[in-house]
């Protein structure tokens, strides 16, 4: 694996990759259920976002906190989902919006707290580039421990022209 031999990194296990949309912080978990019906709402009709892996990025470039796996945004379907469910978010108090424009992509591992000038990973062939759909949308709960973060699904929704989302990679 790209990072499993470093100790410097702590990598995001398989299961809790995920593609974020629109990062809330600290919500009472009563409100739930309004989120996820002001978020999920908003969402375009149409396909879901298809993505594919661009390359791995250290951010920042000259002294990494996170290394992540860059996806191109074909036809801007994610972009289009981020900007509709933060707009309804925000409307409904839960979210304010970022300065920084959304950027689709997997984060790969973070440096690990107390670790100081990390050195970059090694050169790695390019990612194959495999477009995937991601037709479903999850609302979290983040829990935040050493180890890395615990995510608990809330509330989840499945496209309804996404085909048979069982065989498709997931976004969240």
């Amino acid at each position: 694996m790209l990072v499993s031999d470093r100790r410097d990194l702590r990598p995001v296990r398989p299961e809790a990759l995920h593609v974020t949309l629109v990062f809330l912080g600290w919500q009472d978990e009563s409100a739930a259920p309004r989120i996820s019906e002001a978020g999920f709402g908003a969402l375009p009709e149409g396909p879901p976002p298809r993505l594919t892996p661009a390359g791995v990025r250290s951010l920042p470039p000259r002294n990494p906190r996170l290394f992540a796996l860059e996806l191109e945004d074909e036809g801007g379907r994610a972009t289009a989902w981020q900007a509709a469910a933060a707009a309804a978010l925000e409307a409904g108090g839960w979210y304010r919006p970022e300065k920084r424009p959304f950027w689709p992509h997997l984060t790969l591992a973070r440096v690990k707290r107390g670790e100081r000038r990390v050195p970059p990973l090694p050169e790695q062939p390019p990612p194959p580039r495999e477009p995937f759909e991601a037709p479903i949308v999850t609302l979290y709960r983040s829990t935040l421990r050493p180890q890395g973060a615990l995510y608990e699904p809330l509330a989840r929704t499945v496209l309804a022209d996404a085909g048979d989302p069982a065989s498709q990679p997931t976004a969240y």
